[in-house]
C-alpha cells in the first residue's frame, strides 16, 4: 500500500482527485465519481478516498501486460487472457480467478462454521458434564454425611476423611473437565479470529494476490484442531453393612469412574486392605470373599 500525494482529476484534469476509484485505479472529483458511477460498465466500481492508503495495481501477466484475471488449472499459474491461446496451454483447463476466489471463500467458510459449530457442541456438552458431576458430587457428600450422622461421634472423624477423599478425586476430575473447556474454548476464539480475517479478505479486491492470502487462511483453519470428547466422569455411593471390627465399613464407599482399587497389604488378621492408586480410598475384603 503506498500513501497517495495531491492527485487532479483524470477525467476533467480540473478539479481536485479526491477519490480514487479500485478498479479504474484512477482519480476523480467529486462530479466524475457521480458520472462513473451512473454509467452501466462502472456502476459497481468501488471508490476510496484518495486521502487513505492506495493500493497496489492490480497483477499484470509480465509477457503481455495485461490483468491476470485466469488460473490454469493443469499448470497451477495464475495467466491472462492471451496466455490462453499460447502452445503451453493447448489442451488445458482455465477458471476465472474470481470463481476461484468465490469457491474458496465458500470453502473456507464452511468449514469454519463447522469447526465452530462443533466447538459450541463440545462447550456445552462439558459444561453440561460439570454441572451434573457437581450435583452428583454433593449428593454423594450429603449421603455420606447423613450416614455418619447414623453412627454419630463414634465416625465423625471417618466421615471426614472419606469427605475430603471425595472433594479431592472429584476436583482432580472437574480440573480435567475445565482444561478440556479452556481447550474448546480456544478453539472457538481462534475460529472467531479466522472469521473476522476471512470476513477482512471479502472486502479485498479479488486479484491474483487475494488467492495466497485465502489459502494462507485456510492452512490456519486446518490447524485448528478439536480434541475429542472423553468419557465423562461419575460418581455414585454404595452403602455397607455394619462391621464392628472396621469403623470406616460402617460409613460406605464411593465410587468415581476408572477408580479401580489395588492390593495394599496381605495376610490381616481377618482379611486383605486394598486402597487405590489414585484416589487413595482403602477396601477392606475378608478371607473368603472376592
Amino acid at each position: 500500500m503506498a500513501q497517495a500525494a495531491s492527485k487532479t482529476c483524470e477525467v476533467c484534469v480540473s478539479a481536485p482527485g479526491s477519490h480514487y476509484c479500485i478498479d479504474c485505479e484512477e482519480y476523480y472529483c467529486e462530479n466524475c465519481k457521480f458520472v462513473h458511477n451512473r454509467q452501466k460498465l462502472s456502476r459497481n466500481h468501488q471508490f476510496q478516498k484518495a486521502s487513505d492508503s492506495i493500493p497496489e495495481g492490480k497483477s499484470r501477466c509480465s509477457v503481455h501486460k495485461e490483468e491476470l484475471s485466469l488460473i490454469c488449472n493443469t499448470c497451477n499459474a495464475q495467466i491472462c487472457t492471451r496466455c490462453v491461446t499460447e502452445k503451453k496451454h493447448n489442451g488445458h483447463t482455465f477458471s476465472q480467478i474470481v470463481d476461484v476466489i468465490v469457491q474458496l471463500r465458500g470453502d473456507n467458510e464452511t468449514k469454519l462454521r463447522g469447526k465452530i459449530n462443533e466447538a459450541n457442541k463440545k462447550i456445552k456438552k462439558i459444561e453440561e458434564s460439570l454441572n451434573v458431576f457437581g450435583n452428583s458430587v454433593e449428593s454423594v457428600i450429603k449421603a455420606i454425611n447423613d450416614e455418619g450422622n447414623m453412627i454419630k461421634r463414634m465416625v465423625d472423624k471417618s466421615v471426614d476423611q472419606i469427605i475430603v477423599l471425595v472433594k479431592e478425586q472429584s476436583k482432580k476430575e472437574k480440573d480435567k473437565l475445565m482444561n478440556m473447556l479452556s481447550d474448546a474454548k480456544s478453539v472457538l476464539v481462534g475460529g472467531h479470529t479466522l472469521d473476522r480475517k476471512r470476513n477482512e479478505l471479502d472486502k479485498t479486491r479479488q486479484d491474483g494476490s487475494l488467492v495466497q492470502k485465502i489459502n494462507n487462511l485456510k492452512e490456519e483453519i486446518d490447524k485448528l484442531h478439536i480434541n475429542s470428547l472423553p468419557e465423562f466422569p461419575n460418581i455414585s455411593f454404595s452403602r455397607k453393612s455394619v462391621a464392628e471390627d472396621d469403623i470406616r465399613q460402617l460409613i460406605g464407599t464411593y465410587n468415581i469412574s476408572n477408580c479401580a482399587p489395588v492390593l495394599e497389604k496381605k495376610e490381616q488378621r481377618h482379611g486383605h486392605l486394598y486402597r487405590c492408586s489414585g484416589c487413595g480410598r482403602e477396601k477392606f475384603i475378608p478371607f473368603g470373599d472376592k
